[in-house]
């Protein structure tokens, strides 16, 4: 099996990981200084970065001024290099973030590109006129509140933006921008980038004659996270066109130039099939994630479901993945309820079938913190009150010294107040932390095929117990059973007890107590 398929990945958010220079800004060098923890302390097998290329931050990176550079609150590439060699020295692979919907509006080609209606890089980006009476192009809403349109006084066209107004939308049709872009894969490549995982990647392609939304057949504002404007309108033209699957076998094609290297899409899909589709016969992306935990809960009967239901689309050949946290979503301790959930998640997400992304803390217990309206940092926290990101992204708890151990200064965003009892430096010599539960499983992946390879069964129990069985090629068997419930459980297995989340125990048990969850062989 490939690195991808049998490893686990580990989410950096470069801005609060660690500071290396007293900024309050987590850096390379900090993530740097950090790696032994990550690769032998904790033990994964790859690291994804969150944007770290130059920016104006408004959506904190995902608004790129370059695609090939560092922004120097991060440090310089030289500090990349660096990052990368050490990062292979102890054997972690490096995936990085590629950015494909937009660019920022500082980016060098939009500002080519709105100079005027003839610069040869005016379709790198989509400009259209309004309607009569100046209305807009279409009725597309953004993510991030409003329409998707903006007008540039300079030229008096508008300009597509999926999320900010300074995010505008790049024009994939456009085979110069694509040459473009796809050279900057080649250049993270050269510099020994292992993987990309590609930011909203099915959204690069939409309807090419921008045809407006019909209305929603049943609108319910709040079914949908984000905004009434976005419920209000069946997505089928600004969502995801046919075309997305010849950008991805093109993309694709060029991560194949290397030896060896992955690219994983952000692709918010539901549908078991639509999803399944990314994955080409084996010639688009490698993976598309799998987030369907993010919505399950802790609910055996759906993750049951969800199993199943992937399972079942998985393309021959395919390896699928599992998410349970990430920078965009509640803290999966506050998400789910509490730390004895959160453990069982864990379970799960590192004993399923399929390559886990852990996000940095999680192994901690970390959990949400809640940020007023009035200190929101996160742009979409800012139009949507009550819906920011900021309480996921607080800095790492490296100890209980002042800033959490993250920095020397003044953390760009505040530190939680536990994080005096909630750090590695407690956590690492307590044998009943979260931490040493993420350090027995990822040992007791590494040590057993069947949980980095094998296949999977769901075998029936009781409706608030999810049980599966993982087989490897040679015959091996491992079991798991998780209580998702807050009351005891009777589980169907026998043999020998490897781990509970309880890891004060030692034999197995033939009831699990609310919310424990266990591995046997």
């Amino acid at each position: 099996m490939l690195w991808w398929e049998e490893g686990v990945i580990y989410q950096i958010y470069p801005r609060s990981f660690a500071d290396s220079n007293g900024d309050g800004i987590g850096d390379l060098p900090g993530i740097t200084s950090k790696l032994d923890y990550v690769a032998n302390t904790l033990g994964v097998d790859a690291i994804w970065l969150s944007p770290h290329y130059p920016s104006p931050q408004d959506d904190f990176g995902y608004d790129v001024a370059d695609y090939c550079d560092v922004d120097p609150m991060y440090g310089t590439l030289a500090d990349f290099d660096d990052l990368v060699a050490e990062a292979h020295r102890l054997g972690l692979r490096v995936i990085v973030d590629y950015v494909i919907n937009h660019s920022s509006d500082r980016h060098p080609w939009f500002l080519e590109s709105a100079a005027d209606e003839t610069n040869p890089k005016r379709d790198w980006y989509v400009w259209r006129d309004g309607g009569e009476e100046d209305r807009l192009p279409n009725n597309w809403p953004s993510f991030f509140g409003g329409p998707a349109w903006s007008r540039h006084p300079a030229t008096n066209q508008y300009y597509l933006h999926s999320f900010l107004a300074s995010q505008p939308d790049l024009n994939w049709r456009n085979p110069e921008l694509g040459r473009a872009m796809f050279d900057v894969l080649r250049f993270w490549m050269d510099r020994g980038v292992d993987g990309f995982r590609i930011d909203v990647a099915a959204r690069a392609m939409k309807d090419p004659f921008l045809r407006s939304n019909p209305p929603a057949k049943l609108i319910d504002p709040t079914s949908f996270k984000f905004n009434p404007e976005w419920a209000a309108t069946e997505h089928i033209y600004d969502g995801p066109h046919p075309d997305i699957h010849v950008l991805f076998r093109q993309l694709r094609k060029v991560v194949d130039e290397y030896e060896d290297r992955y690219a994983v899409g952000e692709i918010h899909e539901w549908n078991w099939e639509r999803w399944a589709s990314y994955y080409g016969k084996g010639d688009e992306l490698h993976q598309t994630y799998n987030f369907s935990l993010l919505v399950a809960g802790v609910d055996a009967p759906k993750i049951r479901a969800i199993i199943a239901g992937m399972e079942q689309a998985l393309p021959d050949g395919a390896w699928p993945n599992w998410v349970a946290g990430n920078h965009d979503e509640v803290r999966i301790a506050t998400r789910l309820g509490g730390l004895e959930q959160a453990r069982a998640m864990a379970v799960m997400l590192l004993t399923l079938r399929g390559t886990p992304t852990i996000y940095y803390g999680d192994e901690l217990g970390m959990v949400e913190l809640a940020v007023p309206a009035e200190k929101q940092l996160d742009p979409f926290g800012r139009r949507m009150p009550g819906l920011g990101r900021d309480g996921c992204r607080t800095p790492m708890q490296w100890s209980s010294a002042p800033a959490a151990g993250f920095s020397t200064g003044q953390p760009w965003l505040q530190c939680h107040d536990n994080h005096s009892t909630v750090n590695v430096e407690s956590q690492l010599h307590d044998p009943s932390s979260t931490l040493s539960l993420y350090r027995r499983l990822l040992q007791l992946r590494r040590r057993e095929p069947s949980l980095s390879r094998g296949a999977i069964e769901v075998v029936p129990s009781d409706p608030s117990v999810l049980v599966y069985r993982r087989s490897s090629p040679e015959g091996e068997t491992i079991s798991v059973a998780a209580n998702l419930s807050p009351i005891e459980a009777r589980h169907p297995l026998e043999g020998t007890l490897l781990l509970s989340t309880d890891l004060s125990r030692s034999r197995l048990s033939s009831a699990l107590a609310p919310w424990e969850a266990i591995v046997i062989k």
